[in-house]
């Protein structure tokens, strides 16, 4: 049975400086998906809400400013991965049979400067990180986000042999692509000399090497393919395949890629390859989870687009470009775009969409018919969701 992406819609991301509440871009964003998908909210089963930094039953609040129409609302808080995590369940949902219809929507107010936790007097529950992390390298007082990622990122240089300079150039070519991207936060170009001469953050990570915290909201209508035909909805773009994990105990074995979810992005990966049956050098875009240049690379091979240690090459070839094998983060990813935390699933639905549709204007990849999302939060969980544009 297949999962019909009926609609989709966004709103340009910005600074924290610039936002309005989060309601107001959950209403925006679920206008628009509404819109774009051709229902009312009334013909919806079921909402999604995906997010971080609100409280409890925030999506009924932004659900509220569209209309009440009683039907459940789920609130989903699984850290970077919030909003694909609310795709999937949407996605059960319908598989299941208990909604012909549902709305996702992901959003997020954020603060500005480094993630930091909300509670001192509990667990904080990436403690089994930190814990990890502590027993097998020094402390810093850097951010602790940039901590692990820029361990991961010196890791795998060390073990392959690359010069860590390279990962600065997976930020040029983000803000090289985000030209083209209206939604985008940062749009200007950058050099890679001008990356790797930006304050340094952690390890081989510059300051325009870590995406900066942004306010925004994504939403997407999933449907059946019955109740598309019957409301007369474009139902060419379809979720083929998706997978979601979350850690084994190797990833608190010492391994600082394992630590960012380097595994489990490659099991959710490898589960979505078995269950369509498409080969990842048959890709020709994908949204990936670039927080940092670092998990960018790491992406790369987890998502079996190039092979294990072979990066470098990838990156040095243009072969994650236009023009190259495959198109990582037309919008621009995480670096350029920005990452409000709930949003960034639906943000790389929206993109994916688009570019299956053939309106992903400036930014669009020729012959596009297989797109795949890759959604990482620590804590953990990855979404790896697979997408297909079908013959009427």
């Amino acid at each position: 049975m297949s999962v019909v992406v009926a609609g989709v819609g966004m709103i340009p991301f910005v600074t924290p400086s610039r936002t309005e509440s989060y309601d107001v871009m959950g209403e925006r964003a679920i206008r628009a998906a509404l819109a774009d998908a051709g229902v009312e909210l009334g013909a919806v089963d079921a909402v999604y809400a995906g997010y971080v930094y609100a409280d409890t039953a925030a999506g009924q609040t932004a659900v509220y400013g569209v209309g009440t129409t009683g039907v459940p609302v789920f609130n989903v808080n699984n850290y970077c991965a919030s909003g694909s995590s609310a795709l999937w369940l949407g996605r059960q949902a319908i598989l299941s049979g208990t909604a012909d219809c549902v709305l996702v929507v992901g959003f997020e107010q954020m603060a500005r400067g480094a993630i930091g936790g909300m509670y001192d007097d509990r667990p904080d529950s990436l403690w089994r990180f930190t814990e990890s992390r502590a027993a097998h390298r020094a402390a810093s007082d850097a951010p602790p986000a940039a901590q692990f990622f820029g361990d991961a990122g010196a890791a795998y240089a060390e073990r392959y042999g690359m010069d860590p300079a390279v990962f600065a150039r997976i930020t040029e070519k983000s803000r090289r692509h985000a030209a083209g991207n209206p939604y985008a936060v940062f749009r200007d170009p950058v050099t890679v000399e001008e990356v790797l001469g930006s304050p340094r953050v952690y390890g081989p990570l510059t300051r325009l090497q870590c995406c900066p915290p942004t306010c925004g909201a994504a939403a997407a209508v999933l449907c059946t393919e019955e109740f598309a035909r019957a409301h007369g909805i474009d139902a060419s773009v379809r979720i083929r395949a998706q997978a979601m994990t979350s850690d084994r105990e190797d990833t608190f074995g010492g391994d600082a890629m394992a630590l960012v979810g380097s595994s489990i992005a490659r099991r959710a990966a490898l589960a979505v390859y078995e269950e369509s049956g498409v080969d990842p050098l048959d890709l020709r875009v994908v949204e990936l989870h670039d927080c940092f240049t670092t998990n960018e690379v790491l992406a790369y091979e987890a998502l079996g687009l190039t092979p294990e240690g072979t990066s470098e090459r990838f990156i040095l070839d243009g072969q994650n470009t236009y023009g190259g094998q495959v198109v990582t983060n037309p919008s621009g990813g995480l670096l350029s775009k920005g990452h409000p935390l709930g949003a960034t699933g639906l943000a790389q639905c929206a993109e994916l969409v688009w570019q299956l549709r053939g309106t992903a204007e400036a930014r669009q990849v020729d012959g596009v018919t297989l797109a795949l999302q890759h959604n990482l939060g620590l804590g953990s969980a990855c979404v790896v969701t697979l997408y297909e544009r079908v013959s009427a």
